[in-house]
């Protein structure tokens, strides 16, 4: 099998199906993000700069 042959059997074997763990797995990232963020504002906001 060609590699051209290989690249159309994987564009058609993709996208086929639309799922909604890509949209959880980006809401837990950001989750994850927006509280290393609120940590990093709780823990530093009280400080003056050096």
């Amino acid at each position: 099998m060609s590699m051209s042959e290989f690249a159309v059997l994987a564009s058609e074997a993709g996208g086929e199906e639309h799922t909604i763990w890509p949209y959880v797995i980006g809401g837990v990232v950001l989750l994850i993000f927006l509280l290393l963020m609120a940590g990093l504002l709780a823990f530093a906001g009280g400080r003056e700069h050096s």
